[in-house]
């Protein structure tokens, strides 16, 4: 299939602009490559309509696969090396006919090694198109990630680990080029970042240790060690690192950060990457930001009921102050870009600041600060007042002058979204005060004050209900007694209670778990809370008034999500308390 007729098919579908085509035209032809792996890799449409595309023009229909319904017998068929090389999987075999998906079939190698497979066992081919997305996946489980990491360390065994220590990582860094180790250095590499992906870990640390290198992911909040290379194999994995991250290779001694973006699965997927020197090396830390599962909605993340009505009717005011507050970790950035996805119109002017820029979302005006050249968050609000916002998103209030100014700004008719750091939505309130904004102000500039937790989600499909014991029966009697009437006919049960547990099964891997969930109490500003504010606020007088409202807090939020067997009820009573 010629570049040009796909380009032109694409164009007549309002799939591609004729400006996007043609330049897509000229670096396909400029790179030698076929143009519909620019187009995947540029993002310019979807893959499946690409592929779909595609079939049209080679009379090959495509089919949507799901990858967890290819047996591991069936992946028997074919050998790795097929795979890899051709493109293409096995995907079904019913009587004599055997069902293979091909990313191209229009190549001439491809087909011909179908035939051979087929012929060798007696049987007719058919053959569907797929995504490359799915092709990755499945040749994924066809080499696990410690087998490909051994072989990697096995190919570059002519690095000596005698005597590895400071001295000799340098040296190893500073002879790095025209060394013949660094094609398995970037095997390994590419394959931890890949396995990143893959098992949804949030942080991959690579860190140097007296005697050995040591890589760990942080998978559902908890690190795991993955694997373990010689330490003379560390400088070269950091330099690796650091040339995808456009940093100084040669210098160890201060931390840097960095960035890069790749394609995985069918995702963009952006890694942020920070060095930090120590006596045996440096360590790299480097953030996997995948939009699938960064980028959810309000209801993905955990927020129903009361919660996410009163929410929703805050962000739908025409200004005023959205905050989110939490420790380090406990989701407040994801609540964030879930609230500009619902605010995102075309008639609305988002503008961001943040540190750094963690998901791009088209749409908005995202920008990162940068405190080292002065401009941070107070001096970046200034000017974005310039920009004309609807919506203004601050990623964090750090200090009293941008508190001062992200109170201004709700005044001055905007919605303002940020985070702030307090152990429930309660302390909010003392907190600006404490940052010396005006109380008499708050009133009239709070909009929402949002607290939230993350708990382990429980794994959905091997969960097991079992009754609580009388001491966990009587803490859930107590705070369930504290609801309003409504809120305990909207969704709390009565008793007797069951709790749930996960022993583990194929599909968490033994752990019992599938990702996080957060736990919420959300807050909102009323003539009450105004009196109160304006007569001298204290936690416990906001307390009362929370209650008043029908506050549905974090510790009760959590009990009845346990009681529906969503998260387990030992960790909600041991990350929250009661309010």
């Amino acid at each position: 299939m010629e570049n040009k007729t796909l380009v032109d098919a694409l164009i007549q579908d309002n799939l591609l602009g004729e400006i996007e085509g043609r330049k897509v035209l000229q670096e396909a032809a400029l790179a030698r490559r076929p143009v519909d792996e620019l187009i995947y890799e540029q993002r310019l449409i979807d893959e499946e309509k690409l592929a779909m595309e595609k079939g049209k023009l080679l009379n090959v229909p495509y089919r949507k696969i799901d990858p967890q319904e290819i047996s591991d017998e069936t992946l028997k068929l074919f050998p790795e090396e097929t795979v890899r090389n051709y493109k293409v999987i096995p995907v079904s075999i019913k009587d004599d006919l055997l069902i293979a998906g091909m990313v191209n079939p229009d190549n001439a190698q491809a087909q011909e090694a179908l035939k051979f497979i087929a012929k060798q066992r007696r049987l007719n081919v058919g053959a569907y198109i797929i995504t490359p997305s799915l092709w990755e996946m499945i040749l994924r489980r066809y080499s696990p990630y410690r087998s490909l990491i051994d072989e990697a360390v096995r190919a570059s065994s002519s690095i000596s680990t005698k005597g590895a220590g400071p001295t000799q990582i340098v040296q190893l860094e500073e002879t790095r080029a025209g060394n013949s180790d660094e094609t398995p250095i970037i095997r390994i590499v590419s394959t931890t970042l890949k396995e990143a992906v893959w098992e949804r870990a949030s942080d991959i640390h690579i860190e140097p240790q007296r005697n050995r290198s040591r890589i760990r992911f942080r998978i559902d909040g908890e690190l795991q060690e993955v694997s373990t290379l010689p330490l003379a194999l560390h400088s070269l994995i950091v330099s690796r690192v650091k040339i995808l991250a456009n940093l100084k290779i040669d210098e160890t001694r201060i931390p840097q950060d960095g960035r890069f973006r790749t394609v995985l699965f069918g995702r963009d997927i952006d890694y942020r990457v920070a060095t930090f020197p120590t006596p045996v090396g440096e360590k790299v830390v480097i953030r996997v930001l995948d939009p699938s599962t960064g980028l959810r909605g309000l209801e993905d993340l955990g927020l129903r009921g009361r919660n996410l009505d009163t929410v929703k009717k805050g962000i739908e005011k025409p200004y005023g102050v959205i905050l989110i507050t939490g420790p380090t970790g406990s989701g407040k950035s994801t609540t964030l870009y879930a609230l500009m996805q619902l605010l995102n119109k075309p008639d609305i002017n988002i503008v961001s600041l943040e540190d750094p820029v963690e998901y791009y979302m088209d749409g908005l005006n995202q920008s990162q600060v940068k405190p080292e050249i002065g401009y941070d968050f107070a001096s970046g609000l200034r000017q974005i007042l310039r920009q004309d916002p609807d919506v203004i998103m601050v990623g964090e209030v750090r200090d009293e002058e941008t508190a001062g100014l992200t109170i201004q700004a709700a005044l001055t008719g905007h919605i303002v979204l940020s985070t702030l750091h307090t152990n429930n939505s309660v302390g909010v309130i003392p907190r600006l005060i404490d940052m010396k904004v005006q109380p008499f102000l708050l009133p009239a500039a709070l909009n929402i004050m949002l607290a939230q937790r993350l708990v382990s989600r429980l794994c959905q499909q091997c969960k097991v209900a079992q009754p609580a014991s009388q001491e966990i029966a009587n803490v859930i009697s107590h705070e369930l007694g504290k609801l309003t009437p409504e809120a305990r006919g909207q969704y709390a049960p009565t008793g007797p209670y069951n709790i749930y547990h996960a022993p583990g099964c194929e599909v968490c891997k033994g752990k019992g778990v599938s990702g996080r969930l957060a736990v919420f109490e959300v807050m909102t500003m009323t003539p009450e809370l105004e009196h109160i504010i304006n007569i001298g606020a204290t936690e416990s007088s906001i307390l009362d008034e929370a209650r008043r409202q029908g506050m549905v807090t974090m510790h009760q939020d959590g009990i009845l999500k346990a009681l529906e067997g969503l998260v387990s009820m030992e960790e909600v009573l041991r990350e929250t308390v009661e309010m």
